[in-house]
């Protein structure tokens, strides 16, 4: 069973606007994407990206059943890029979080920070921290500071039009019968346990099943309507957008 939850936030400029997450559902994967916020006029957005990206990766996904996930990936950033005409370093973009299984595996990526985490005996979280290392570390304060991280040695890696960052994903298998059940999410999802503390992860997957998925997402906008001014937690938006599924692998 697969469940997914949705819900838009604001932009820089605090004004609503469409989501720029997308998730993919298949009968044997599922993905979260989330397209950056990009405050350059000039470009495509990271929800125009991310659209795009995800067309490919459910394509790709659908039928193809093995192969390193990476490899899809690197395949799907390909295609996008040499279609749209997109420069590494001057094109939009987005994080990626896919799962796919099978009768007997599970496989996962994560690339930036949408995170994947699986339940069974223990928990065990999926997360790229590079790009929020460098955030917290004052590092990404500028889009100039953005742009010269991006897919660059020391920085952090992202879907965007160079394949090569495919190959700097984190991947990670395990047995089907291992586990329970799998959340993926966007940051505007996993800030609930990262950033405000609101949850852990076991707490955020009962709640999601005792009250649904759309549930975790109100408890995150809840605490965020209780800081509109963002002085208990800075973020660079009041609301960012928001993506949620969850895969039962055993009925609880």
């Amino acid at each position: 069973m697969i469940r997914t939850a949705q819900r838009p936030g604001v932009g820089l400029d605090g004004r609503p606007r469409p989501t720029e997450d997308r998730i993919v559902v298949l009968d044997h994967a599922v993905a979260v994407l989330d397209g950056a916020t990009s405050a350059d006029p000039d470009q495509p957005s990271g929800g125009w990206y991310a659209e795009r990206l995800a067309s490919r990766l459910a394509r790709d996904l659908g039928t193809r059943d093995g192969g390193d996930l990476r490899d899809v990936l690197r395949t799907a950033i390909t295609g996008v890029a040499r279609e749209h005409g997109l420069r590494p370093g001057a094109s939009p973009s987005s994080t990626v979080a896919m799962l796919r299984w099978n009768a007997e595996r599970v496989d996962a990526l994560v690339l930036a920070d949408s995170p994947i985490v699986a339940f069974g005996q223990s928990v065990d979280v999926l997360a790229d921290d590079r790009l929020v290392t460098l955030r917290r570390a004052g590092r990404l304060r500028t889009q100039q500071a953005v742009r010269a991280l991006r897919n660059q040695p020391g920085g952090f890696w992202v879907a965007e039009a160079d394949p090569d960052a495919a190959a700097h994903a984190l991947v990670r298998s395990w047995p089907r019968a291992a586990l329970d059940a799998v959340l993926l999410a966007s940051d505007g999802v996993s800030c609930g346990v990262d950033d405000y503390g609101l949850f852990t992860w076991p707490e955020t997957l009962r709640l999601a099943r005792t009250r649904g998925v759309d549930a975790v997402l109100d408890t995150v906008r809840a605490a965020e309507d209780g800081d509109p001014d963002r002085i208990r937690w800075p973020r660079a938006k009041r609301h960012d957008d928001q993506a949620l599924a969850l895969v039962e692998f055993r009925r609880p």
